[in-house]
């Protein structure tokens, strides 16, 4: 028996115990092709000797500095490096242990900072529907993924939430694609106006929506728009780029590719790679500079944060990203997305195949002309789930794609040191997945 409190009490997961490149084996010897990278997480693989041997030197120096009494060596390089490759005016860097965390500590340092220059009534956040930025009560309440919310809704501080750029679902036939993505901006700067820009402290969202709506990118000139708005109204941007971010829809930052840059930015996931648990919050220099020339203390902090041997490996792991390894991204990407183009594109339930990179998702109907979803009663994305681990593929299946509640897809986010045989794995055990649930 058990004592691990699992995710879900009526699974039993298989016990992993090796990794092998982009594969996990099971106590049992099966070996399963990590096709979303757990939660896109994994995009080195799952046995990188370079990490492990940076993980293993700096055990052997300090394991553990509390930074209320210490730096440390990998931090300052880490952020010294995450600088010199950050978009905009992005000049500090507060490291955590994971994407919650990270937006948390973003939510926090968005209200000292009003506070610090002297715009105390700045409290509120507003979101987009249908978006996720983690499991942490701010994180949860900031996010729009309303089954998530639901229990929990009481403890919650007040949120507001506006469209999500959501093409496939959002646009007329009647309006171009950069028309549809001005409407849906304009959204923010009507619900500014209802709440009072005095009392609007930031903006959140991810640059490609990840977990809750399945690698939706947004479309050209949403996020200049976004940025203009946020300017207009003295509001803070913050870009959630925990799942989409370092290197995963083919830049190292996701919201280069819209030709913007944040207030804050929170990342994770691929920054450590799964090789040690660690996430980080970016903010400008002018953010900064409200704080120390202010009362100088920001009041926050976890234990663990900037923890020596989390930032040895991520440290690690960013110089192979800038190293080479992410410019694998683009290509392998447009490969995959051929490859589940010509396998999917026309199946009768795949309504759309979308993102950026090796961050891909497929949204599952079952009505293509008509886009009308699958009754969720059915539980489309469990049965998906399972039929893919047990043709040996990890995906990411997710129900409520469309409201929280209706709607069905599959995402990929395969390690970036996949080879072309492998988006041939991908695409013949999903099918196999497909048949088996169709």
């Amino acid at each position: 028996m058990s004592h691990v409190f699992p995710r879900h009490t009526k699974a039993e997961p298989p016990v992993a115990v090796a990794g092998d490149g982009c594969y996990i084996v099971d106590k049992s010897g099966k070996k399963y092709f990590d096709g979303s990278g757990g939660a896109a997480v994994s995009c080195l693989g799952h046995s990188d000797p370079d990490v492990t041997e940076a993980i293993r030197s700096q055990i052997g120096r300090i394991a553990f500095a509390h930074t209320g009494f210490f730096t440390s060596e990998p931090a300052e390089e880490l952020a010294d490096l995450l600088i010199e490759h950050a978009p905009g005016n992005l000049d500090r860097v507060y490291f955590v242990s994971g994407g919650s965390e990270a937006v948390e500590a973003a939510l926090k340092l968005a209200r000292q900072y009003f506070l610090e220059t002297g715009e105390p009534s700045r409290h509120r956040v507003i979101a987009r529907r249908q978006s996720y930025h983690g499991n942490t009560l701010g994180a949860l309440a900031t996010g729009g993924n309303e089954w998530r919310r639901a229990p929990f809704a009481p403890l919650m501080i007040d949120t507001s939430h506006i469209s999500p750029c959501y093409e496939y679902r959002g646009r007329r036939e009647d309006e171009t694609a950069f028309d549809y993505g001005q409407r849906v901006a304009n959204e923010l700067e009507t619900e500014i106006l209802r709440l009072g820009p005095e009392n609007v402290m930031a903006f959140v969202a991810e640059p490609v929506v990840g977990a809750t709506a399945g690698a939706v990118p947004p479309v050209e000139g949403y996020f200049k728009r976004i940025r203009e708005i946020c300017d207009k109204y003295g509001i803070l941007l913050i870009l959630d780029e925990v799942m989409c971010g370092m290197g995963r829809t083919g830049t190292l930052f996701a919201c280069e590719q819209d030709g913007i840059a944040p207030d804050i930015l929170c990342i994770a996931k691929g920054l450590g790679a799964g090789y040690q648990p660690i996430g980080a919050m970016l903010c400008t220099s002018d953010i900064y500079s409200a704080i120390e020339n202010g009362s100088g203390f920001f009041q926050h902090g976890h234990t663990y944060i900037g923890h020596p041997t989390a930032c040895a490996a991520a440290l690690a792991v960013f110089r192979k990203l800038t190293g080479g390894i992410a410019g694998r991204v683009g290509p392998m990407g447009e490969k995959l997305d051929v490859a589940l183009q010509s396998a999917f594109g026309q199946h009768p339930h795949v309504g759309d195949i979308r993102g950026r990179g090796l961050f891909r998702g497929i949204e599952i109907v079952e009505d293509r002309v008509s886009k009308k979803p699958f009754d969720p009663k059915r539980g489309l994305a469990k049965s998906l789930k399972k039929a893919a681990f047990d043709a040996g593929l990890i995906c990411y299946p997710m129900g409520g794609t469309i409201d929280g509640v209706a709607g069905d897809h599959v995402l990929l986010a395969p390690p970036f040191i996949l080879e072309d045989a492998h988006i041939g794995e991908i695409t013949d055990k999903l099918d196999r997945a497909f048949r088996t649930v169709f």
